[in-house]
């Protein structure tokens, strides 16, 4: 029973050896010469603005999480438009009350502001 596993258990070996010998590999023969352009930090060729640690507005966190939550959706009618025929008309009830709950989110979203970025 166990040696169904094998296969798996080897891959994971192989795997895990294989990132350790690169870790190990590019630490004992990369080069090794730091200058001060080199570490300075890198934005698209322009000079760094700011430090690192500066805070992001609660908007840009909160557009994200509608972002995902709205995007989400499609994942739930792809299944459904592909098994249409078959659901009948349970299927298209079930995805109207979706579609619906995910348009009033969607009104009290934008009534609410939060899809304003200023």
């Amino acid at each position: 029973m166990l040696g169904a596993y094998l296969p798996i258990l080897l891959l994971v070996i192989v795997a895990i050896g294989f990132g350790l010998v690169s870790l190990v590999m590019s630490s004992l023969i990369g080069p090794k010469k730091f200058s001060v352009l080199k570490m300075s930090p890198y934005e698209s060729g322009c000079e760094p603005v700011g430090t690192g640690q500066e805070r992001f507005s609660i908007k840009f966190y909160l557009i994200a999480m509608l972002f995902i939550l709205f995007d989400i959706e499609a994942v739930f009618l792809y299944p459904w438009a592909i098994l249409y025929k078959k659901l009948g008309m349970f299927g298209l009830i079930e995805m109207g009350i979706f579609i619906v709950i995910l348009f009033v989110g969607y009104i009290y979203v934008w009534k609410k502001g939060a899809l304003e970025w200023e």
